[in-house]
């Protein structure tokens, strides 16, 4: 891919569609980042080329019009001394370094324009690599918090975590077993002395409901054997 070609590409580029598709956004704008470096100094070098063009088109043109005002006196001279074959041909010798200097004119002219365009190039991918620059900074720092977010989660699903789980659940499981015991232990042992104080509490209540009984059962035995005597004896 020649320079020209490969520097439309990268300006036309556009930075977000690529780190889009990228599998790896970091390794791409990293790629990306010398590619334009590569590309920078490359077309730095064009330019620098073109400026030394330039200045070598100057210099032979403005030999070459010294060398026109030359032929242009030796015309005169020969018209003076009534030679026209030899101002003939030394205005033929002026018009055609006129020629060379038209040409060499033209020439400069589209150094002019190459080196505006390489001024533009250069502006544009300057501003391309600030900005891919600017993203790979960014992109590094959240790559680093992806990773590290990854790396934790990664941990926290690890089955190591699982199998430390499950062992704290049966140490709490183990710890159970022991309270219970210990509380059976405790089981058909003497109570305190709160207990036994509402223990009487409830035997005094059960005491007074029994006496109530007893006397609802003997009251009524003793009213039937009155109603049957009073019958006999009407009789």
């Amino acid at each position: 891919m020649s320079m020209f070609s490969r520097l439309g590409d990268i300006i036309n580029a556009n930075i977000n569609a690529l780190l889009e598709k990228a599998e790896d956004p970091e390794k791409i704008i990293r790629l990306m980042i010398q590619e334009m470096e590569d590309t920078l100094v490359e077309i730095r070098s064009s330019a620098a080329k073109c400026i030394a063009d330039k200045k070598e088109h100057r210099r032979h043109i403005d030999h070459l019009q010294k060398d026109m005002a030359e032929w242009a006196d030796r015309a005169e001279l020969a018209v003076r001394r009534d030679r026209e074959d030899l101002a003939r041909a030394a205005l033929a010798e002026k018009q055609a370094i006129a020629d060379r200097v038209k040409q060499l004119g033209e020439e400069l002219e589209q150094l002019d324009a190459q080196l505006d365009k390489f001024n533009q190039d250069i502006t544009k991918l300057q501003a391309k690599l600030d900005d891919a620059k600017k993203r790979q900074r960014s992109i590094l720092m959240r790559h680093k918090t992806a990773t590290t977010q990854l790396a934790a989660r990664r941990h926290i699903h690890d089955d190591r975590i699982d199998e430390m789980l499950n062992r704290f659940e049966s140490a709490e499981r183990r710890i159970d077993r022991v309270e219970a015991e210990g509380e059976a232990m405790d089981l058909g042992r003497r109570r305190n002395l709160a207990d036994e104080i509402a223990g009487l509490e409830d035997d005094d209540r059960v005491e007074a409901e029994l006496a109530s009984l007893k006397k609802q059962v003997g009251d009524g035995p003793a009213k039937a054997g009155k109603s049957k005597a009073a019958s006999e004896e009407k009789s």
